[in-house]
């Protein structure tokens, strides 16, 4: 098993609050790989603070280059992509310019959108002219995944995909269920698009996730946090009923 990337003992505080406790994971390279919890355990912060976005102690070893204390910006720039919770697009820019946002950062120095972005997301192509915030929320998050994507990641993180996604049950029984229809299709069209970014383009995903069909559709092993420590990991069939109602069910 080739490791793409290994946390070792990371600690993280928020003023004096102590939120990661020596963290250590790995990822092996080519897989997905979950981190999963209730909320408030530390999925979003360890996230943060992997991409240098929070300080923190311990190593961040990516592809054998420690990047513990690198700059944020260095992320981008040795290939990790990065997709953050709420998606983050810019809502006044175009479809065309938010895929073009990250193309500096490309180790090849390609500044052309790649085609793989619109392989994946066909819709992409139809909305270049169209501004980020006149898009639905799966399109936006199709986007987002989109603009990671451009920059060729080795590693593509994505800090709960599916968030926004699914409506909220506010309307007529009728237009509810049309709603969560449509809702599905855009889901499934971004977990076929994170599984073949991963499996034909060699794209490793880390994915943090809450819904659990997802997560064992698309995951090849968990990492289980609680109260800012690893309380659980192994394969996905490993995932068993008695992890899920300890540790994931609210």
């Amino acid at each position: 098993m080739t490791k793409i990337l290994e946390l070792d003992k990371i600690n993280q505080y928020y003023g004096e609050s102590h939120t990661l406790w020596d963290v250590s994971l790995e990822v092996p390279r080519g897989e997905c790989v979950v981190i999963m919890g209730r909320n408030g355990v530390g999925k979003t912060t360890l996230l943060k603070t992997l991409m240098g976005l929070l300080p923190s102690s311990g190593k961040i070893l990516f592809d054998g280059q420690d990047l513990a204390d690198r700059p944020a910006e260095i992320r981008p720039r040795v290939g990790i992509g990065y997709v953050p919770q709420g998606r983050e697009i810019f809502a006044q820019l175009t479809v065309e310019e938010n895929l073009r946002t990250g193309l500096p950062a490309r180790r090849d120095g390609k500044r052309e959108i790649p085609d793989m972005v619109f392989e994946l997301f066909p819709v992409l192509k139809d909305m270049l002219g169209r501004r980020g915030g006149d898009l639905s929320g799966g399109q936006q998050q199709q986007l987002a995944l989109g603009r990671a994507l451009a920059i060729d990641p080795k590693l593509l993180i994505l800090d709960e995909p599916t968030e926004g996604i699914q409506p909220n049950i506010v309307a007529q029984i009728g237009d509810v269920v049309e709603k969560l229809r449509r809702s599905r299709e855009v889901e499934k069209e971004i977990e076929d698009a994170i599984d073949k970014a991963r499996t034909e383009y060699g794209v490793t995903v880390l994915l943090v996730e809450q819904k659990l069909p997802f997560a064992r559709r698309l995951g090849q092993r968990f990492f289980i946090l609680d109260r800012g420590r690893v309380a659980a990991t192994g394969e996905m069939a490993e995932l068993d009923d008695d992890l899920v109602n300890e540790y994931l069910k609210v």
